[in-house]
């Protein structure tokens, strides 16, 4: 009996450590759990980034214009897609939307899902003057969209027909003079509409104004005589004065441009202080990931310090001006109100 006493002991004792033994594996496994979760989920927190990164894009992309084939924005977006197709070893196309002063490209792009496979090109008419000059607007300009970069600015050129008996901008003036309203000038947008407007209160003259979807068309309606004149986009109209078809009058840069050195600026042909430069940046629906914005906007930047791009930019009279998606939507702000002060004193009103 006393034996059996001692064996029912050990065998408790036994039991027991068992039992603790078994428990301590219990909490080391669920601490092991604990940890490993732990590990797992700041592993997905750090490497999402990473991933929307290496899985951008998902398909080709659009890079969306406003305005028809031929002009600055058209072409500035070609040699964008080109690039960024390298680089991502994906399809970039351009997808031409003309219309409503560029509003159904842009408003195209603010519907489309936030993925990044939707770029918008926007000229600074669509950001920063149809805010101005429109009474109703689909989008707002800076809440709606996640600016990537300004890639370019470019000046206008007052243009005519080759032929035409106006030689100068003084010719151009005095004419308008001489038939208040009967002279007529093309424009791609609203934007190209406020510069001719701007000038036009500034000359004291009047000019009818012919609206057409795009540069290249509104520079073609000079050759066709269908307009007079064309306060037009460099990159459409620059061609066709190399090529003896269309005379330059005057630059609106603020000094003349290496493409261009014999024409005059508006400044120097009259107007102290005239001054109108467009520019064209890259947008994306607001929402979309800020890996993928920011990692187009590192790419963008690479883009237009390339030389064979410079080379291709400075030809078509676009200089690269690279500014960052922060400081352009900043700008767009800035630009609005300094842009409405214009418009009033010209006696624009919205529509």
């Amino acid at each position: 009996m006393p034996v059996r006493r001692s064996s029912a002991r050990s065998i408790q004792t036994e039991s027991s450590r068992r039992g603790d033994m078994a428990s301590r594996d219990q909490k080391g496994s669920r601490a092991m759990m604990l940890r490993s979760a732990a590990v797992a989920l700041l592993a997905l927190v750090f490497a999402t980034p990473t991933q929307a990164q290496q899985q951008y894009p998902s398909g080709t992309v659009k890079m969306v214009v406003g305005f028809a084939p031929g002009g600055g924005n058209d072409i500035l977006a070609r040699i964008l897609a080109e690039k960024l197709g390298s680089h991502y070893n994906a399809g970039f196309i351009v997808d031409n939307r003309p219309g409503a002063n560029g509003i159904i490209a842009i408003e195209a792009v603010k519907r489309a899902e936030a993925n990044g496979q939707n770029i918008l090109v926007g000229p600074s008419s669509g950001m920063t003057f149809n805010p101005i000059l429109l009474k109703e607007l689909p989008y707002d300009p800076v809440k709606d969209f996640a600016p990537i970069a300004m890639v370019g600015s470019f000046p206008l050129l007052v243009v005519v027909k080759a032929e035409s008996p106006v030689k100068s901008l003084a010719d151009l003036v005095a004419m308008a003079k001489a038939k208040p309203g009967a002279v007529a000038f093309s424009s791609a947008a609203t934007s190209f509409q406020m510069a001719t407007e701007a000038f036009t209160q500034r000359a004291g003259i009047q000019m009818l104004n012919v609206p057409y979807r795009g540069s290249a068309p509104a520079a073609t309606a000079v050759l066709t005589n269908d307009v007079t004149v064309n306060f037009g986009d460099i990159s459409a109209v620059l061609p066709l004065i190399q090529g003896g078809q269309l005379r330059a009058l005057a630059v609106t840069t603020e000094k003349r441009i290496p493409s261009l050195p014999d024409v005059p600026t508006i400044a120097e042909s009259g107007y102290p202080g005239f001054e109108m430069v467009f520019w064209s940046g890259l947008f994306l629906p607001v929402g979309t990931p800020e890996p993928i914005r920011a990692g187009l906007e590192a790419e963008v930047k690479k883009i237009v310090a390339l030389p064979d791009v410079l080379d291709r930019m400075r030809k078509l009279g676009v200089e690269a001006s690279f500014m960052p998606g922060a400081a352009l939507k900043a700008k767009i702000g800035s630009d609005i109100e300094a842009y409405r002060k214009i418009a009033d004193a010209a006696g624009i009103k919205p529509q």
